[in-house]
């Protein structure tokens, strides 16, 4: 699944740099996280940097964009030109 960053966001713009796939971008009003791009981390890290670094917690898996690991990594794959 991708991930989701909800209306508890208050920008404080560190999640953004630590996303390694470049997901994360400033939205009208708070982050957003291009699904397309996501891949929870999966090829660069064993957690979500994201999530990892989000100060109050408004990161989650969006439902709405159901993945499996091997989609991820496949999209990792994709993203980056690594073989799998």
């Amino acid at each position: 699944m991708a991930l989701l960053i909800n209306d508890l966001c208050v920008n404080c713009d560190v999640c953004a740099p630590a996303c390694p796939n470049a997901a994360i971008s400033q939205g009208e009003t708070i982050y957003e996280i291009a699904p397309s791009r996501c891949t929870e981390c999966v090829g660069h890290f064993d957690v979500p940097q994201c999530i990892e670094v989000c100060p109050v917690e408004c990161i989650l898996v969006d439902p709405a964009h159901e993945e499996s690991r091997e989609q991820l990594l496949h999209k990792y794959c994709l993203l980056t030109g690594h073989a799998a």
